[in-house]
């Protein structure tokens, strides 16, 4: 048996990014910044920036609840695919496709999505819908 799972905490670095695959699938994508867990030679906390993909419902979501600075963390799989660019240049692209997204604080007021609007929703989002390759594989990435 293989196993691909991934765990992240981290905070986004701008708002989502929500967009509709042509069959109506929403599909939302955001950046991570994950610290590392130890200090580098100079004694600083280096950070990664992780792409994060959201599919369906969650992904409207995220879009609509989520913004830059909110504390989040994802659970999900490392997904490696290629594209090609209009001008025909092969791109890889490494990503966390995120299966469920919990919101780790609130929204300050004023700041991020959903301010002022709407109460926020559970902290626990699972998809209702697949993560399949829905939207891959078409000529242009979903993002």
């Amino acid at each position: 048996m293989f196993l691909n799972r991934v765990i992240l905490i981290g905070r986004l670095t701008r708002e989502p990014e929500l967009r509709f695959t042509a069959s109506g699938v929403a599909v939302a994508n955001f950046n991570l910044a994950v610290d590392r867990p130890f200090l580098n030679s100079q004694g600083v906390r280096e950070t990664d920036f992780i792409r994060i993909v959201v599919w369906g419902k969650q992904a409207e979501t995220c879009a609509n609840y989520l913004g830059k600075g909110r504390l989040v963390a994802v659970e999900g799989r490392l997904q490696v695919r290629t594209y090609q660019t209009a001008e025909g240049q092969n791109r890889t692209a490494t990503e966390v496709v995120g299966e469920t997204v919990r919101f780790l604080d609130r929204a300050r007021e004023g700041t991020g999505a959903g301010a002022g609007s709407a109460p926020e929703p559970a902290a626990g989002l699972s998809s209702e819908e697949g993560f399949g390759e829905e939207g891959f594989g078409s000529e242009e990435p979903p993002f």
